[in-house]
């Protein structure tokens, strides 16, 4: 045994003369991989510094916003109209008050001259409705929102906000 141990000694000074016996060298990160961790923490990096300069840049202007112009109402002639009836009840008539609410005041202009075109839609669609088209509130949205498609139709290309009731008389 004392042979056995004497001969691995010899074989390993013999390998670490000719370098065959020394461990295997330390292994290195490829260059590529260091790299594309660098460049994700600089992207990272940047990222959250963009995001807290940007957030303090949004609040700062969202204090400064220009003021939104007021909008502009257009009266309408008063309406009068016979509602569609079905059979021999007594008529039943419909009077309403309009206001047309405009982006700005410099439209107002430009729908007064086409306002006999603008009535004779609303005229033509209101005789059409029958006493039960206006119950309620949702028969008064549809109302107003078929108004307002009218009303579009016949100034286009400009448009209106919204048709806004004054008074409703149905008797």
């Amino acid at each position: 045994m004392a042979d056995r141990k004497k001969q691995a000694e010899a074989n390993v000074a013999a390998d670490e003369g000719t370098g065959e016996g020394k461990s295997a060298p330390k292994k290195r990160f490829p260059l590529k991989l260091i790299l594309m961790a660098v460049g994700g923490l600089v992207v990272l990096g940047g990222a959250g510094s963009a995001f807290f300069m940007l957030k303090g840049k949004a609040s700062t202007t969202a204090v400064a916003a220009p003021v939104a112009k007021p909008p502009a109402f257009l009266d309408l002639p008063d309406t009068l109209v016979n509602l569609s009836n079905t059979g021999n009840e007594r008529p039943q008539y419909l009077k309403v008050k309009i206001v047309l609410e405009l982006p700005d005041q410099a439209m107002v202009t430009q729908v007064q001259p086409v306002l006999p075109r603008v009535m004779d839609s609303f005229q033509t669609y209101l005789r059409e409705l029958r006493p039960t088209d206006l119950d309620g509130s949702a028969g008064l949205y549809r109302l107003k929102e078929e108004l307002t498609r009218r009303v579009n139709n016949a100034i286009e290309p400009n448009r209106v906000n919204a048709v806004l009731f004054k008074e409703i008389v149905v008797q």
